[in-house]
């Protein structure tokens, strides 16, 4: 069976732009290949490494597409530092490489600030998968792809890092204007008012209500409560900070628990104010209900005239005020017409 072709982002130190290489997961291409295709013929493959969304790859036999290197990451190749020489014996390659594997044993989580950056801007926050449209937005300012987000909310994989997240209510449409002529300066998006870059040199901000994305110079500079793009209006608390610093976060994350909180206090409200409302429909309705029994009882008796006569008539002539004072055996039918009482049939 075919496999189909994946991407990853490709940076060289002889181009600052990223470049796109496909590859075929049924053909393994490790990083070693890589490099050398990379390297021009006379340079020496040991004086560069990668680095994968910032992380230092030591082993060069890893094969593009692993999960050390996922499909759609960033692959940077970087020159090595010049080690020294004549201290004892020690070459400086010797001491690069036992350099690194100490570096990659003690420090393995040690990120390069500069990619990991980078990465939070160009790449998905949870498949690291180049930022493309729908995106969403969560309320701590983290950006994913959203089809990547809601697989990950079905199949129930979100990590732990993302367990405020709890279902589409959580998730905010965010509109990221694309930079015409697509990448520039590693950015792929940016203000559509000023035309800042979106990749993390500048602060951006997105707004609930409408989910444009603005930068902070463009928000700062027009004084506005309304959105700059569509005029929408917002409040101060509409505004989300993308890719936050740790306080910024964590004021994001107290205002999220609180609103949360309102939440459920307002729906604890609604529902006792709707029980409230029930019992005394309940009541109305019940009283209501006897009030019509007793209309219905007294309809149901027959009125007869001779029972409320005065004390002092004959009940058969008081009743005849209100009837026919002739029998129906006195009507008789002829030929001409038919002799019967007026509202009698």
């Amino acid at each position: 069976m075919h496999s189909k072709s994946r991407q990853i982002l490709l940076r060289t130190p002889n181009s600052r732009r990223l470049q796109t290489l496909t590859f075929d997961p049924s053909q393994p291409l490790s990083l070693r290949d890589l490099k050398l295709s990379l390297i021009p013929d006379h340079g020496n493959p040991d004086t560069f490494y990668f680095t994968a969304n910032g992380k230092l790859l030591v082993d060069d036999s890893i094969p593009v597409g692993s999960p050390q290197v996922p499909a759609l990451s960033t692959l940077t190749l970087r020159h090595r530092l010049r080690g020294g020489g004549g201290d004892g014996g020690a070459t400086g390659a010797e001491s690069r490489d036992c350099y690194l594997k100490m570096y990659a044993e003690k420090k393995p989580d040690k990120i390069d600030p500069n990619e990991q950056r980078l990465s939070k801007w160009v790449n998905c926050a949870l498949s690291y998968e180049t930022l493309r449209q729908p995106c969403v937005m969560d309320r701590l300012g983290n950006v994913f792809n959203k089809e990547a987000l809601v697989e990950a909310l079905i199949g129930k994989k979100l990590p732990k890092a993302f367990n405020h997240i709890r279902g589409l209510k959580d998730m905010i449409d965010v509109k990221l204007e694309p930079i015409p002529g697509g990448e520039s300066n590693n950015a792929w998006f940016q203000c559509p008012i000023t035309g800042l870059e979106f990749n993390g040199t500048y602060k951006f901000f997105a707004l609930r209500k409408c989910g444009h994305v603005l930068s902070a110079k463009a928000l700062k500079e027009v004084k506005s409560k309304a959105c700059l793009v569509c005029y929408r209006e917002f409040e101060e608390r509409d505004k989300v900070v993308i890719n936050g610093s740790e306080e910024e976060v964590d004021a994001l994350r107290e205002r999220m628990e609180e609103e949360r909180a309102r939440v459920v206090k307002d729906k604890k409200q609604r529902k006792e104010r709707s029980g409230d409302d029930v019992e005394k429909v309940a009541a109305k309705t019940e009283k209501l209900n006897g009030k019509i029994e007793s209309v219905g009882s007294t309809n149901n008796k027959r009125f007869k005239a001779a029972a409320v006569a005065p004390a002092n008539a004959t009940k058969e002539v008081y009743a005849s005020i209100f009837t026919s004072s002739k029998k129906k055996s006195d009507f008789r039918e002829t030929y001409s017409c038919r002799s019967l009482p007026l509202g009698r049939n």
